[in-house]
């Protein structure tokens, strides 16, 4: 053969090898057709077709399928009727794997949505619709979704989510409950200032309660002049009364914050304001009040159809394997179980089936449970079981009704990553088992064949922002019974409860959870709507687990919370076993260990920790350009911040004072703080005197506590206040710091009660006839001095802008200011030093606990 043929054959033979290649690219358009070959220029229209040709060139070993197969998506929108499932015959392997891509430069969407359109301005009177809202609704007709009657609980205009017409717009506002009749079950309001409808209708009752809602259908309305009572459809209703956990608060003792809050929806008579939609299911028509600036017969409205849009499963011996997602969009997936059965969650988003109290406590694995509880699991809009080696990439998942990933049972080595969840109505990325429907929830999860358990996932450097925003007990990214998974560098905002949570169970019993890491998220304005939350919450044993270099920060104030100071940042609650939790950032040490198990090891947690990682927290720079669809976020005046702001319902101190010549444990005290949600910045030492300054919830459960601990200690409260100064209320122009070192000096008065008096009756006209000791106080930058008594013992708290030096601020209290010193030298006369001081020592500093 010359050498000329041999060139010839080479070029034929690489050009035979690039058509091969070229020939496991399947593009998809939504202008194509499923006729068409998939090539680029005669695309597939559906992802479905896509698939099958895919899985022909699989079945039959085609050769260009040994690179790979790539379904190149072009831009647009792919409307759904079905979900699409992806099977263990879709499979590629690690050689060839499947991917399922968006086109250079292009947004593909598949998207579960009904567009409504067909506006007109509502010109016909319609019972129920109040007088605010007459000249001002438009109405459509709903149309049948593949033949059958349309429901849905969401609407989007624009892509904008409006709000389900109800009685209240704003979550501040919302009236509280008047008392409930568990064996009768009914619940007890203020009659509504808006005319309630004699018949329920539609109507539901959505309830804060603790840790979760709940959406009651309402099935009878009973006005009685100022009272309204309110029964409900089954099963919800059975449900609602007979569980305990969470539950509607009637605070009847004043110990919480009142009953809990509600407000109904889902009526005609609610729709009273821009942006307010309501859908009759009798008559079929769909009524709205544009907001400004919506053009409603230009609009694009669309109202969810499809609970799930993208299915991936196999089984357990024969999983889907090598199949990934890259840069596809996911939108408008509904969930209509609320409509149908109502939702009773028990945490997390995990919906009760049966819930009830025990009458005798007590099971086998656990002695002190007082309830039983089986529970379900929330649709998702994209779903995964027995799954091994896939992954989503760059993907969005946005208005979804609820949880938008899950990755649900029997899956390994999987990654999320890069992805953006935003506008979602349940939890952005849920992982692993929670309880199966047949099994009780407090049971341990420990599978015969380990395949079950959803095993070294990665989800990292994702945005969820805006999630949660329907069933506030959802959480940021949820893992449920999973083992050695890794949630790494995510941003979360914007959640209504807590941003991660990782455990289920509530035990310290053995169970199939090891090795779980959670490190180096950025975790900010969270607990929107919920208490009895944190930034990081976990449950039950997890043995060689870590949470590291985490950064927490900002969490709402919510006024309607059952507790308002049960937050926290980090929180290990029942059972959490075998954590390490190390360097994380956050702007108080505020944790909570609630009836933990063992080899939990706590260090260097709070606003010391290094800045660099607090830098390094949250979307690594590759990923950092998610940023920009951040939802925007709550003012800061309607964040805690723990200064004077989070103890604003009266800061107290408790003292120990142990033996003269004995010291006291500070661990002990520091370890009662940690498991009963206060601060361990807030416990001083001087000598044999330890002090807890701060809000302390639940006061005389602490001094009992501390008294158990040091039975042979004198411990006192601090109650009787005599001086308050306050940097916002006596300062003109004041600044107010966000974050405050507390510093604490103690002191006696002399022993003469009536010079005692006096020193009393100075500081209560202080601010009329010294002012000039205020404005130093103002000068110098103080936020607030509280000075308490006891008998004659004095404690003086200095709260100071974090960082400052109380030696560089003291002097500018009498800078250009000589009456401060003869406030001071006059104050001198009826002050002496404590017991264990030295002569002429009066005040001396109560440092704080390391």
């Amino acid at each position: 053969m010359d050498k000329t043929l041999r060139q010839i054959i080479c070029i034929l033979s690489i050009a035979c090898l690039s058509v091969s290649v070229q020939a496991a690219d399947i593009y998809v358009s939504p202008t194509g057709a499923d006729s068409n070959s998939g090539t680029k220029v005669a695309p597939k229209a559906t992802l479905h077709a896509a698939l099958r040709q895919a899985r022909e060139l699989r079945r039959l070993d085609d050769a260009s399928v040994k690179g790979g197969i790539h379904i190149i998506m072009l831009g647009g929108t792919y409307g759904l009727t079905e979900p699409v499932f992806i099977r263990p015959e879709d499979s590629g392997t690690e050689q060839s794997p499947t991917y399922i891509e968006a086109a250079p430069n292009q947004q593909p969407v598949l998207d579960g949505g009904i567009a409504i359109k067909g506006w007109k301005k509502l010109n016909t009177p319609v019972s129920g619709l109040s007088a605010a809202a007459k000249g001002k609704i438009w109405v459509s007709d709903i149309p049948a979704f593949e033949g059958q009657p349309f429901q849905f609980r969401q609407i989007w205009i624009n892509g904008h989510k409006a709000i389900r017409a109800r009685e209240t717009d704003r979550d501040n506002q919302m009236a509280r409950i008047l008392s409930l009749d568990k064996a009768k079950q009914e619940i007890w309001i203020p009659t509504p200032t808006v005319k309630l409808p004699a018949n329920a209708g539609q109507m539901e009752m959505v309830i804060h309660q603790m840790w979760a809602i709940a959406n009651l259908r309402v099935k009878t309305v009973t006005v009685q002049g100022k009272q309204t009572k309110l029964t409900f459809q089954q099963p919800e209703s059975r449900i609602q009364f007979e569980h305990p956990w969470p539950q509607a608060v009637i605070d009847k003792d004043n110990k919480m914050n009142g009953n809990s809050a509600f407000y109904l929806t889902n009526a005609i008579e609610f729709l009273d304001e821009p942006g307010e939609w309501y859908a009759d299911v009798k008559t079929n028509k769909l009524y709205y009040w544009p907001r400004t600036g919506e053009g409603m017969p230009q609009a694009r409205v669309v109202a969810p159809a499809l609970e799930t849009l993208l299915t991936i499963a196999g089984t357990i011996d024969r999983p889907v394997s090598n199949v990934y997602v890259k840069g596809i969009g996911f939108e408008h997936a509904t969930w209509l179980r609320p409509s149908q059965q109502g939702h009773v969650p028990h945490q997390a988003g995990m919906y009760m089936i049966d819930a009830y109290k025990l009458k005798i406590a007590g099971t086998p694995e656990k002695q002190g449970l007082e309830n039983q509880a089986w529970v379900g699991r929330p649709a998702a809009a994209v779903k995964v079981a027995y799954a091994n080696h896939t992954g989503f990439e760059s993907c969005r998942f946005e208005h979804l009704a609820s949880t938008g990933l899950d990755y649900q049972r029997g899956t390994h080595n999987n990654e999320i990553k890069g992805n953006l969840f935003k506008d979602i109505g349940g939890t952005g990325i849920q992982v692993g088992v929670f309880s199966d429907e047949a099994i009780e929830a407090h049971l341990p999860y420990n599978p015969k064949d380990e395949r079950e358990v959803c095993t070294n996932e990665q989800v990292v450097n994702n945005l969820v922002t805006d999630v949660t925003n329907e069933d506030w007990g959802c959480v940021g990214i949820g893992a449920g019974y999973v083992k050695n998974i890794n949630i790494a560098h995510n941003e979360i905002s914007e959640v209504s409860y807590s941003g991660i949570s990782m455990g289920w169970g509530w035990s310290k019993l053995s169970n199939v959870m090891s090795g779980n890491k959670i490190t180096a998220n950025k975790i900010h304005h969270y607990g929107k709507h919920l208490y009895d939350v944190a930034g990081i919450y976990t449950l039950s044993a997890q043995p060689g687990s870590v949470i590291s270099q985490n950064v927490v920060d900002s969490i709402y104030k919510v006024p309607y919370a059952h507790d308002l100071h049960h937050w926290f940042y980090l929180y290990c609650d029942e059972g959490s076993s075998g954590f390490t939790v190390k360097d994380n950032w956050c702007p108080a040490d505020k944790f909570l260990q609630n009836a933990n198990g063992p080899d939990n090891k706590w260090t260097n947690n709070g606003p010391q920790v290094d800045v660099a990682i607090r830098a390094n927290a949250g979307l690594e720079p590759a990923y950092r350009q998610l940023s920009k669809y951040q939802s925007a976020v709550g003012r800061p005046s309607t964040i805690n911040y723990v200064g004077y702001d989070a103890y604003a319902d009266e800061p107290q101190i408790i003292e120990v004072v142990g033996a003269s010549n004995g010291g006291l444990d500070a661990d002990k005290v520091r370890d009662i703080c940690m498991r009963h949600g206060i601060p361990a910045s807030s416990v001083y030492q001087w000598k044999n005197r330890l002090v807890l300054f701060g809000y302390i919830p639940g006061a005389e459960k602490i001094r009992e506590l501390l008294k158990k601990a040091f039975p042979d200690a004198e411990v006192k409260n601090y109650i009787d206040k005599v001086y308050t100064f306050n940097n916002k209320k006596h300062c003109k122009d004041a600044t107010v710091a966000n974050q405050w070192d507390n510093i604490i000096l103690t002191a006696n008065l002399v022993n003469d009660s009536k010079k005692q008096q006096e020193y009393i009756n100075y500081h209560a006209t202080q601010f009329q006839k010294w002012p000039e000791v205020s404005r130093g106080f103002c000068n110098a930058s103080f936020q607030q001095l509280l000075v308490y008594k006891n008998g004659r013992q004095l404690m003086l708290v200095i709260s100071i802008p974090k960082g400052e030096s109380l030696d560089k601020l003291n002097p500018k209290t009498t800078e250009n200011n000589p009456r401060v010193n003869d406030w001071n030298a006059i104050m001198k006369n009826y002050q002496e030093g404590i017991t264990g001081t030295k002569p002429g020592e009066v005040w001396v500093f109560m440092e704080p606990v390391k």
